[in-house]
């Protein structure tokens, strides 16, 4: 079985979040984008802001995130979760991990964007509990936190995306869902 190597930098961080798109997944490395911005201005097919890995000029920018391994027959699933051709086109990338090793992985980087979007409340505690849940930098952390969020309109869906963090929470592994 042929595995992938996918780095996560938006809601997919956040394990549960990961586990319930495709079900053999492994963290491998935390790792970083150099020359990227993480922004929130992917415009999301629920009308919300996802985040986007953003190439920058300056190379003192990075993307922080978790770079995952999966089967690669569980990859349609992914694509479809992310809207791979609806919003999201997928790269190769190059990362790099905290002993300064470079590893190839693909991405999914934005291709309808709009600066006016906030994130759902929801979608951003998935990308703090992901960068939390894997100890990426305090100050990256701190700047994902004060990120502008909106309500999600659909109680529904956040009653849904919400209970991804009451599990985390309940075995002791993540945010609260006030939090």
């Amino acid at each position: 079985m042929q595995e992938l190597s996918y780095f996560a930098y938006g809601s997919n961080l956040f394990s549960a979040r990961l586990r319930a798109r495709v079900p053999g997944c492994l963290p491998l490395h935390a790792a970083r984008l150099d020359g990227f911005e993480l922004c929130f201005h992917k415009a999301g097919m629920d009308g919300s802001g996802k985040c986007n890995a953003l190439p920058v000029s300056h190379r003192k920018s990075a993307v922080h995130g978790m770079v995952w391994s999966f089967p690669r027959q569980e990859k349609p699933q992914l694509d479809a979760a992310e809207g791979l051709g609806r919003g999201y086109r997928e790269a190769g990338i190059e990362v790099c991990l905290a002993n300064g090793t470079r590893l190839t992985a693909f991405t999914y980087l934005a291709t309808h964007i709009d600066g006016r979007l906030r994130p759902f409340d929801w979608y951003l505690e998935h990308v703090l509990a992901g960068a939390r849940e894997w100890d990426l930098p305090p100050a990256y952390t701190r700047g994902i936190s004060i990120t502008p969020a909106v309500p999600d309109p659909d109680h529904e869906r956040a009653a849904r995306e919400w209970s991804l963090h009451r599990g985390q929470a309940e075995a002791g592994r993540g945010p609260a869902s006030g939090s």
